[in-house]
């Protein structure tokens, strides 16, 4: 492989992984809670 191949791979690699890193922060800074916890709850039929 030749440098540039390898630069490009590296710039390649840490864009992804740190757009990973900035989502995993942004998650924990600001989670997602919904409004009512209820409403997430799936309706499970009662009988069978």
């Amino acid at each position: 492989m030749s440098a540039i191949s390898i630069t490009l791979m590296i710039v390649a690699m840490l864009t992804i992984w740190g757009g990973l890193v900035l989502a995993l922060i942004n998650l924990n800074r600001h989670p997602d809670v919904p409004d009512d916890p209820e409403d997430d709850l799936i309706d499970a039929p009662t009988s069978l």
